[in-house]
């Protein structure tokens, strides 16, 4: 089970890969990185001892290219999203809101879209949508829109080590969003809301370890939470 797969290296290596006209001089301005010729998903998932082949379900946590990159490695995964955040790239100038569709709806995907379910599990309150991957409560998905309307966030509870939820790009700094403040971007209404819930889930678990996707301190609170050494995919 993979969550999220990275930004793929074609993005700082072809010239094509973000839209052209307008919109260019806003991925311009706003999509500039560095991605090392090892820092493809699958040499990623070598380092943790891995292969690409082993993945079985992609869960997408929102559609933004810098979360997708990974996706033409994957056709023969499973690959979940939010049926909500697949409805946004119908939506007028998708390119313009972070959407490159033509990245995401790829041939030979298996894309299956999730509608999350009502519930009233009193250990997933104060959320009353969820989606249970594996039946078992182990894996569940929550809906944290906000950023994009179609947020997903994963709680993963294990016996014997703390639970933890990778929230996406709810939030980029896990002590300012504890502290109850919405740094992310998005909307703001539904990221106050989403940060909210969280945080008050973190009041039946004491223990639950927040890890946003481009906190740089997320890799290391993982692996003390779990007693190992830390190990980024990303190197």
């Amino acid at each position: 089970m993979l969550f999220d797969t990275g930004q793929d290296r074609a993005s700082v290596t072809e010239a094509d890969y973000f839209p052209g006209g307008f919109t260019k001089v806003l991925y311009d301005r706003l999509a500039r990185f560095e991605i090392g010729p090892e820092e493809t998903l699958s040499i990623g998932l070598d380092r943790l001892g891995y292969s690409v082949g082993d993945v079985r379900t992609a869960v997408v946590s929102h559609l933004h290219q810098d979360h997708i990159g990974g996706l033409g490695e994957l056709a023969h995964a499973e690959i979940l999203v939010s049926k909500t955040e697949w409805d946004t790239l119908a939506r007028p100038l998708p390119e313009v809101r972070g959407l490159m569709t033509r990245h995401i709806d790829l041939p030979g995907l298996r894309w299956q879209r999730v509608e999350l379910q009502p519930t009233d599990d009193p250990e997933l309150s104060p959320f009353r949508e969820s989606h249970d991957l594996l039946g078992d409560g182990s894996l569940v998905l929550l809906p944290t829109p906000g950023h994009t309307p179609g947020s997903l966030s994963l709680l993963v509870r294990q016996p014997g080590q703390h639970p933890f939820i990778l929230v996406g790009d709810l939030t980029y700094d896990v002590h300012v969003f504890e502290d109850g403040h919405v740094p992310g971007v998005g909307g703001r209404r539904q990221l106050r809301q989403s940060t909210t819930m969280i945080n008050q889930m973190r009041e039946r678990y004491s223990d639950l370890v927040i890890l946003p996707a481009h906190d740089p301190g997320a890799a290391d609170r993982l692996a003390q939470a779990s007693g190992e050494a830390p190990v980024s995919l990303a190197g």
